[in-house]
């Protein structure tokens, strides 16, 4: 299918900032989820550890000094690409769940967050070729979670990056 029209689309359809789970904020969890075992926490942010990006492959360091945009969340299935690929058909609450769902939710570095902007897997990859399969793949787990579609340039390029890894499957769905 092809791209709905933007006409409406604002994050506010989505959510107003990051929400509070159980009293801490998503964004902390996110980032104490890819952290792992290294993450250090002061209640319920994270001051340090480290891991291997995804997105670029970078082993980074993180402290709480670190410049925020060293490290965003990122929706793998970007808001205005869910907005032109069904989610203006969705509820306030399931576009709040989309919004706020672990599975499409990851830690990256933020000039790797920003190059991506909005894009799709038919205009977009992770520089890091071995998370690509991964990327990708979660990418169509989000959109089937939520009922959205893809275009055929997208549909394309997912084909072409999911041959490359047949075992690669869905995830969370």
């Amino acid at each position: 299918k092809g791209r709905a029209p933007k006409t409406g689309y604002s994050r506010e359809q989505f959510y107003d900032g990051w929400p509070t789970i159980d009293g801490c904020s998503l964004r902390q969890r996110i980032l104490k989820r890819e952290l792992g075992d290294t993450a250090m926490l002061d209640g319920c942010n994270v001051v340090a550890g480290e891991y291997d990006e995804p997105y670029t492959g970078k082993h980074i360091v993180f402290h709480e000094r670190s410049e925020v945009s060293e490290i965003q969340i990122d929706h793998v299935v970007a808001l205005s690409d869910a907005w032109q690929k069904g989610a203006q058909r969705l509820s306030a609450d399931e576009r709040y769940a989309f919004a706020t769902d672990a599975l499409n939710l990851l830690a990256v570095d933020g000039g790797a967050n920003k190059q991506k902007s909005d894009g799709d897997a038919a205009t977009w990859l992770p520089a890091n070729k071995k998370f690509r399969c991964q990327y990708v793949a979660r990418q169509v787990s989000v959109k089937y979670k939520y009922g959205l579609w893809v275009t055929q340039a997208e549909k394309d390029a997912i084909l072409r990056i999911l041959a490359n890894c047949p075992s690669e499957s869905a995830i969370g769905v």
